[in-house]
């Protein structure tokens, strides 16, 4: 017999295995094929991975799009061709003496909104087709450049040849191709050797269960304490509270107007962005508002609708 439930499952994924290993497992526990993730990670990476039960795949755009916290390890003085350990080497040069505060000069000037070129070896896709599945055929194509936002840039420790680097930034960085930038602005080339998420939005790799826990074994004493509703999943959103009449109704297709919701300072001060409609702390809706001038009114849509 399956667990089935609706909300987010926090997993601690061990370097070797891939984002879609912890999928398939899940579905093993849950006994469902309606279960994703929230932001892939590399199979040599390890930490946090999202992963999402039955409705919580619904949640799916509002997850992907938070911020992620990343600690990674470089080495210096080797590039290779995938960016990271898994790859061949393409190029080496001499490390020499680093010192600290050249190093932190360097590595401010990619904090900010940044352009970045993804890796050949992802699973962006080139003309129809995954990029990494191209790249092993050898077959010469450049992925265009994206802007992405590298709010904090940290240098852990520089021990020549290795660096580690602590960083939060923007949905879709690519902390592989921050890695190899930094070691050409050092002017010694780097590739990443290891790689951990540490956080996503607000969710931490602290609070997630190790990956070789998730198994059919999992106990729903465990399950209970380790499933997030789908309400707590989405901490940092504003919430606004309906009747069980409103409930119903959205519930049925209704698009209520944001007069008849009648939203407060405490919505409508925050601005642009998405509100949680929650009736007794259970997700019925979560809505996008527009805030428009005072004679029109917000501009209200509902994006997402929970049984």
């Amino acid at each position: 017999m399956g667990h089935p439930t609706d909300g987010i499952l926090l997993v601690d994924k061990a370097e070797g295995e891939t984002s879609f290993d912890m999928v398939r497992r899940a579905r093993g526990v849950f006994q469902t094929r309606k279960l994703g993730h929230a932001g892939t990670l590399d199979p040599f990476a390890t930490g946090l991975l999202v992963l999402l039960l039955g409705q919580g795949t619904k949640l799916s755009n509002f997850l992907m799009s938070q911020k992620k916290l990343y600690q990674g390890t470089l080495l210096l003085g080797i590039e290779t061709d995938t960016l990271d350990a898994t790859g061949v080497t393409t190029e080496t040069r001499p490390v020499p003496e680093l010192k600290r505060g050249e190093v932190l000069e360097k590595c401010s000037h990619f904090i900010g909104e940044i352009e970045q070129s993804p890796p050949r070896y992802s699973a962006l896709r080139w003309k129809g087709q995954r990029a990494y599945k191209l790249a092993r055929r050898g077959v010469d194509f450049d992925l265009p450049k994206r802007k992405v936002t590298i709010e904090s840039l940290e240098v852990v420790s520089i021990n020549p040849p290795h660096m580690t680097i602590r960083t939060r930034c923007s949905a879709g960085t690519y902390v592989r191709s921050l890695a190899a930038d930094i070691g050409r602005s050092l002017g010694t080339g780097a590739h990443l050797i290891s790689l951990r998420r540490l956080a996503s939005g607000r969710f931490l790799s602290e609070d997630a269960l190790a990956s070789e826990r998730l198994n059919r074994d999992l106990s729903p004493a465990v399950l209970k304490d380790r499933v997030i509703s789908l309400n707590r999943s989405l901490p940092g959103m504003r919430k606004w509270d309906v009747d069980a009449t409103m409930a119903r109704r959205i519930r049925q297709g209704y698009q209520p107007a944001w007069r008849e919701l009648a939203f407060g300072p405490c919505i409508l001060n925050g601005g642009d962005g998405y509100v949680k409609i929650v009736k007794d702390e259970e997700l019925i809706a979560v809505m996008s508002i527009q805030i428009q001038g005072k004679e029109g009114g917000p501009r209200t849509k509902l994006m997402r609708v929970f049984d």
